[in-house]
């Protein structure tokens, strides 16, 4: 078996934080566009990128460097109040942000970006920056070669006293941190990019030859950089060789800079071993043993890290401790789980058929195991969740672009963006939002001279919402448009052969047909719409996840399409049910309460037609078995036992199913795809005696027998 590649390990991780750093430069960006900003927002836009190009630089993204510098320095004017934050830079920084995230896609995927598209980039980043140095501007040239013992930076010394703090810091490599591929000049030349810099190597511990270790780090190197940055930013250099090597930064008073310089001969300032200086205000904390600083400077704060508790002594509250692990892994443990609770059923069903008393040891016990059992896949669980924050702020992007191609103001507001949901279903969901967000921005909304016209403001609104119901996550997709035109789309559907021309079709049968395969109302074809392909994909994708979507318009006033998805794609809580003989699963979220149909509760509002009497009111009875297809409607409903079923725009339904088993936790298990989808049909099971039972779509049966006759129920064709 192969040795794991260090240095890839570490670029996986350097991708997957770039990741986090794009995230929460998007956050940033859309604080500022809200006008919800504090002070500190702007930082951590300016901290993300910066710690992006650091990165960078360690690997050589030359591409990556050179645009990531020229943004951090347009951040920076923000940051220092040279340049004003107006709307046209906030969209400018988000474009900014979206070539970054290419640039860095591309690297992780070994791909090429355009790169007329970043020097576009640039050359609008550089317009906002005036009279910004063009060698500035285009990033520091850092030719990534071996590094010597000496290091000549060609930096001239400055003639007068700055007010500019001056840093110094010392820099000592293990030799793990040569092993997993990394390199110290790309780092000391970060240093020296930061502003006026003097490097001195200390090779005081190199031996002799015949004592050398080839593999064992003996080179330290001091540094003083004279520059108007904050320790955390110099810190930050050191983000990826953390717990690779040992660093001190400690910020100088003036009289020290003037009295105890670098010395350029090799000589370091202080070395790690020279005895404390009396004057030493704070102990280094280098190597955690307490040592203290040495040299003869007084530093008025001072930062020492071994990695990996920087954030604690640079005086930040201490971040939840993240482990990152493998999805295949993940994706095991669900599996076992799985598995545990398919085990679990088994031994209760064997137990139960053997007689035992329920109160015996054995059956007390197997109580235990079952709530252990649901603890641990709770738990399961909870580590595949994640915010659907993260897709959310990828549709953010599509508006934008989608928005430039058509010519139209278009703002994105996303609500309920924590609302976790399970980590497959984020993935999958990705392709069917971008298919509707284009449809909003391309259908929905009307172009601006429109929306004047009409008294509505010049710039349309797309909102993207998220939320739990009912045991399953409901996300939104909303315009503030002019709705479904339904006379239009009746009109192309008779044209491409879709419906008969005389068809009779109510509002949501109409606004359904866009669900068609090769339906569009796009009168040309462009990068946006007018192939027919869309809309049909969308629902295919959200019907393979076990969910539905739904539209609801309103003329002059907008469009929502609602899709419903189960939370979870592994384990569900079901009511196992006896119909005709078989045995059906339906998620027990769903199910408002069980009934029995007596003469005062049922009543007939024509033949064939049953509603049954609640507390609320009256709600339609639909048949089970007969809207399978496992047997015919029976004569009489009276006796038989009834699941009010509640769906999640709160109304209700009844189903009548012969008998009810358990409920229990049921695996879900996904069918292949050479099984054709039947209506109300999601997934399947295997119970514990290992029948296969399928998991149904009670919303789903409803619905289609709603659709199918107004008023009388009819058996759902497969």
């Amino acid at each position: 078996m192969a040795k794991p590649d260090p240095m890839e390990e570490i670029r996986a991780s350097f991708f997957i934080e770039c990741e986090e750093l794009l995230e929460a430069t998007q956050d940033g960006l859309q604080q500022l566009d809200d006008g919800s900003a504090n002070g500190e927002t702007i930082n951590v836009v300016f901290r993300a990128v910066h710690s992006i190009k650091g990165g960078a630089g360690a690997f050589g993204l030359k591409a990556l460097v050179r645009f990531a510098h020229t943004y951090e320095t347009t951040l920076e004017a923000v940051r220092n109040g040279s340049l004003s934050v107006q709307p046209a830079l906030i969209k400018l920084f988000f474009r900014a942000t979206d070539h970054l995230s290419d640039l860095v896609r591309a690297a992780r995927d070994d791909t090429d970006v355009p790169q007329e598209i970043g020097d576009a980039l640039l050359l609008e980043l550089e317009q906002h920056l005036g009279d910004t140095d063009e060698e500035d501007a285009a990033g520091p040239d850092i030719d990534f070669q071996p590094l010597g013992l000496s290091l000549d930076l060609d930096i001239e010394d400055a003639d007068e006293p700055s007010t500019v703090p001056t840093y110094r810091i010392f820099f000592s490599p293990d030799s793990e941190m040569f092993e997993s591929g990394n390199d110290a000049y790309p780092i000391l030349s970060a240093l020296a990019a930061l502003g006026e810099a003097q490097v001195a190597c200390d090779t005081s511990k190199v031996p002799d030859l015949k004592s050398l270790v080839p593999e064992t780090s003996y080179l330290s190197w001091d540094v003083e950089v004279l520059a108007d940055v904050d320790e955390a930013e110099i810190a930050s250099m050191f983000e990826f060789v953390e717990g690779l090597c040992t660093y001190r930064i400690s910020r100088c008073h003036e009289a020290d800079i003037d009295s105890d310089p670098i010395d350029h001969a090799g000589d370091p300032v202080h070395k790690p071993d020279a005895p404390p200086a009396e004057d030493t205000e704070a102990p280094s904390l280098a190597n955690g043993d307490g040592a203290p600083d040495n040299g003869s400077m007084a530093p008025a704060s001072e930062l020492t890290q071994t990695a990996p508790d920087r954030s604690a002594t640079q005086g930040q509250s201490a971040a939840k401790s993240v482990v990152r692990v493998d999805l295949d892994r993940i994706e095991r443990l669900v599996n076992l789980v799985g598995e545990l609770v398919i085990n679990q059923a088994m031994l209760a069903q064997s137990l139960q058929s053997s007689g035992l008393s329920p109160h015996s040891d054995a059956m007390n016990g197997l109580e235990e195991f079952q709530r252990l059992t649901r603890d641990i896949q709770d738990s399961v669980m909870m580590i595949r969740a994640q915010p659907v924050k993260s897709l959310f702020q990828r549709m953010s992007r599509i508006v934008r672009e989608a928005s430039a191609a058509v010519d139209k103001d278009v703002r994105l507001v996303c609500e309920g963006e924590n609302t976790e949901v399970d980590k497959t279903v984020i993935e999958r969901l990705a392709d069917p939002l971008t298919h509707m967000i284009r449809n909003a921005v391309d259908h929905g909304l009307e172009s601006t001279a429109d929306r004047v016209a009409v008294g509505k403001p010049p710039g349309g609104t797309v909102r993207l919402s998220a939320a739990h119901r009912s045991g399953r996550v409901v996300i939104d997709v909303s315009d503030d448009g002019g709705g479904i035109n339904r006379a239009r789309v009746q009109q192309i559907a008779i044209e491409k052969g879709l419906i008969p021309a005389d068809a009779a079709l109510s509002d949501t049968e109409i606004d359904n047909l866009l669900f068609l395969p090769g339906f569009s109302t796009a009168d040309t074809v462009s990068d946006l719409s007018g192939r027919g392909v869309g809309m049909d994909v969308v629902r295919t994708s959200i019907q393979s996840l076990g969910g539905r979507i739904s539209i609801t318009s309103v003329p002059t006033k907008g469009t929502v399409f609602s899709i419903s998805l189960p939370l979870t794609l592994a384990v569900l809580d079901g009511m196992v049910v006896d119909v005709a003989g078989e045995t059906l699963v339906l998620p027990l979220n769903m199910v408002a309460e069980t009934m029995t149909v007596t003469d005062e509760t049922l009543d007939s509002i024509q033949p064939g037609v049953h509603v049954v009497r609640v507390r609320t009111g009256f709600v339609p009875l639909f048949d089970l078995g007969y809207l399978l297809g496992y047997r015919d409607k029976k004569d009489s409903y009276v006796d038989s036992v009834a699941l009010l079923i509640s769906h999640e725009d709160g109304s209700l339904g009844a189903l009548v199913v012969d008998d009810i088993q358990d409920q229990r936790q049921v695996v879900i298990k996904g069918l292949d795809d050479t099984f054709h989808r039947a209506p109300g049909i999601a997934a399947a099971t295997i119970l514990g005696d290992g029948q296969i039972a399928l998991i149904l779509d009670p919303s789903d049966i409803i619905s289609k027998a709603n659709e199918m006759s107004a008023t009388v129920p009819q058996k759902l064709e497969a």
